[in-house]
């Protein structure tokens, strides 16, 4: 797994370091006491950080919380624009979320299936998570450089169903290794699940 490059100044440095100890703290506070039970000054007196700080760094409670998904779908849209887009777009949106997965580093992994169990457990994140969700596929049609159509609507709306899916299988274990195998294993059923009778 390939890391992000440091910033090179000072201030890029400690506004990063900055960030990152409000999303590890807040994952690892709103795990143990519940995300609607943990008020933001909690994590604001544990990070010891003002709330001007916080907010040049998050726009909320729910927006720090959900890091570790946030930096997962920028990646894949950095992936996607790098992208030869030939084949099948299933094909590429599934080669797109291993490269991305390939390139997080080994402390995203952990943030991230805790975040889940947020995202799970909480209400309003959950619907948060949905609001996003929501934006990036509009944000992956753009990218792909493929009509908004009704067709490609489905197909991409079928893929993040097939990648949650994935993680769905992948949870239980968490281990790092194991979701690309996951995403591989549902991208490869998706085909023959859309034929199956009921």
């Amino acid at each position: 797994m390939t890391t992000v490059q440091q910033p090179a100044s000072l201030r890029e440095r400690k506004k990063l370091r900055t960030r990152q100890a409000l999303a590890e703290t807040a994952v690892s506070l709103f795990t143990e006491r519940g995300f609607d039970n943990t008020p933001l000054d909690a994590l604001l007196e544990t990070v010891e950080v003002s709330r001007r700080t916080f907010f040049r760094n998050y726009r909320s409670k729910e927006d720090v919380a959900l890091t570790a998904v946030k930096q997962l779908w920028s990646t894949c849209l950095l992936v996607l624009e790098e992208t030869e887009k030939t084949g099948q777009l299933a094909d590429v949106f599934r080669d797109a979320m291993l490269t991305t997965l390939d390139r997080m580093d080994e402390d995203w992994c952990p943030r991230f299936s805790a975040t889940l169990k947020l995202i799970e457990q909480s209400p309003s994140l959950n619907g948060h998570s949905l609001r996003h969700c929501a934006e990036i596929q509009a944000e992956i049609t753009r990218r792909l450089g493929v009509p908004d159509s009704l067709e490609t609507r489905l197909l991409i709306e079928f893929c993040v169903a097939t990648w949650r899916c994935a993680l769905d299988e992948w949870l239980p274990q968490r281990s790092p290794g194991e979701l690309p195998r996951c995403v591989r294993r549902a991208f490869a059923a998706m085909p023959h699940c859309l034929g199956v009778e009921v």
